[in-house]
């Protein structure tokens, strides 16, 4: 099973992003969607599972759950938005993976067995980062495996 993870897209939807998310089986929208019409657009190519970030507490997107858990392969996830505001332990929850966005910055790191996984953002540039989403692949009985794919945005 391949999962797309997206984060931070800001009202944006570049073109980049559908065809580098083809073939997955489900998207994950880490939060700060900006418009719902992403998610209509997205679910074109595979279920889409969202919560919302921070610039998505009003408006159109306010109805998005905060923090979401999900169970893809026998693998528990947990998908927030700003990291800063966990506020449980990842190892006690049994969680496999904390998906994450809010930073821009794309990240893939290990802590005591549990994936941290934050795909960077697709969105407007901001700072000096390249657009950015991520891939899950859940292979029988191992760990999710996290990419970082690179849009090229020219």
């Amino acid at each position: 099973m391949k999962i797309g993870v997206v984060s931070d897209t800001h009202g944006l939807l570049r073109p980049e992003v559908l065809p580098a998310l083809a073939g997955v089986d489900q998207i994950l929208h880490l939060g700060d969607v900006g418009d719902p019409a992403i998610l209509k657009a997205l679910e074109k190519t595979a279920p889409v599972h969202a919560i919302r970030g921070n610039i998505d507490r009003d408006g159109p997107c306010s109805h998005l759950p905060e923090t979401d858990v999900l169970l893809f392969e026998g693998h528990y996830l947990y998908l927030l938005h700003d990291l800063g505001t966990l506020r449980l332990d990842p190892v006690a929850a049994k969680f496999s993976a904390v998906l994450y966005g809010h930073s821009h910055r794309p990240s893939i790191d290990r802590r005591k067995g549990v994936l941290y996984f934050n795909p960077g953002s697709c969105g407007p540039r901001r700072f000096d980062l390249s657009p950015t989403i991520g891939t899950l692949t859940f292979e029988s009985n191992e760990q999710p495996q996290a990419e970082i794919v690179h849009l090229d945005v020219g």
